[in-house]
């Protein structure tokens, strides 16, 4: 998707229809980031590597500080969306390292 200047659509529908494409673009990645955690979990299963890996939550909460702080978005939003995303990644994994065929 192209970069828009929001600025320069008047129109209710067009900017409906961009916020669409953003939102099926966001579920794309967030689909990405849940399969790049079923791989890795599948790592950590192979090597015996604990699930829980408390420093990499500290990393993410301060990538969504700087991000916030250079981009002007609500740091405590970005923290709850990260530990929205902290929390499936885990449930995840935790199936994927149990062996759960239906995950």
């Amino acid at each position: 998707m192209a970069e828009v200047d929001f600025s320069q659509v008047s129109d209710i529908e067009e900017l409906r229809s961009i916020l669409n494409e953003i939102d099926n673009s966001l579920l794309r990645v967030i689909e990405r980031r849940i399969a790049c955690c079923i791989r890795i979990a599948e790592y950590k299963r192979e090597h015996d590597v604990p699930m829980m890996q408390p420093h990499r939550i500290e990393a993410a909460h301060r990538r969504a500080d700087d991000f916030a702080a250079a981009t002007g978005l609500d740091p405590d939003f970005l923290h709850k969306l990260y530990d929205l995303l902290i929390e499936e990644s885990c449930r995840v994994e935790d199936l994927v390292i149990d062996g759960d065929p239906e995950r």
